[in-house]
């Protein structure tokens, strides 16, 4: 694989509430290379949710640095690291997250036109053909099932072609059927654009298609394993946990501090 498209080093992450200060991510280091995929598995409350805000600069560590294609993110500001986001970075959510009065063509379109890219309409279409969705193009997120929904948003994740793609339990609304279908697409859509996968998953069966897992338990990595040569056969997945926000890695830190 090529050089490393994500530098982490020394991420700790501490929010205070009515008992004290509780700390979620505890010295946090990893790097990932252009082109690899990666599981962030772990327990409900382990911090697997927090990492993947931080890592795209959503939310700010308390100490340590990460560093995106070259770009230390905690020295810029929030434009600044927005900016970033919008050059480098696709993401997919287990809620969806488009907008509701924008047609399919039209949510994907928003990212290119943001960018003030002519070929919008256009390479917005290819890309909905891509996923199955030509016939879909005006219809609203309304009108179209879970599985198409998905589909919308992978190809507005990847039609900007981004060099990072994090995916926050991308089937985690969907039936089993329909969410073999959606991640299948997924990984075929990140090989042929070249993307690295940051995929937090409670699923083993998805992690175990990723080239690497890296798991969390109560804020540290406790094992960061190459389960699949890039291109090769897939290894025993380990096990995971169902995804969290933030809120809810502070509540399990909590509870874990009340217990001892």
């Amino acid at each position: 694989m090529g050089k490393n498209i994500i530098e982490v080093k020394g991420v700790t992450k501490q929010v205070r509430d009515a008992t004290g200060v509780l700390t979620i991510l505890h010295e946090i280091e990893f790097s990932l290379a252009e082109r690899e995929s990666v599981a962030i598995v772990g327990a409900s409350g382990s911090g697997k949710s927090t990492l993947l805000s931080i890592l795209a600069g959503l939310d700010l560590p308390t100490s340590g640095q990460v560093r995106l294609a070259g770009v230390d993110l905690f020295t810029l500001d929030e434009d600044a690291r927005a900016a970033v986001r919008g050059e480098r970075v696709g993401f997919v959510f287990q809620s969806f997250q488009l907008m509701g009065h924008l047609s399919a063509l039209e949510n994907v379109m928003l990212p290119l036109e943001l960018r003030g890219d002519r070929q919008a309409r256009r390479l917005a279409t290819e890309m909905l053909q891509r996923v199955g969705l030509g016939e879909r193009l005006g219809h609203y997120p309304r009108l179209l099932s879970g599985g198409e929904q998905q589909r919308v948003a992978l190809a507005r994740a990847f039609v900007l072609r981004p060099a990072v793609l994090f995916a926050d339990e991308p089937t985690g609304s969907l039936d089993h059927a329909t969410g073999e279908a959606v991640m299948q697409l997924m990984f075929d859509l990140n090989r042929e654009v070249g993307t690295t996968l940051v995929l937090v998953t409670h699923d083993p069966a998805i992690a175990s298609r990723c080239d690497r897992q890296i798991r969390i338990e109560a804020g540290r990595i406790t094992a960061d394993v190459a389960v699949r040569a890039p291109g090769g056969d897939a290894a025993a997945a380990l096990a995971g946990g169902a995804a969290t926000d933030a809120a809810a890695d502070a509540s399990a830190v909590a509870a874990t501090a009340a217990a001892a």
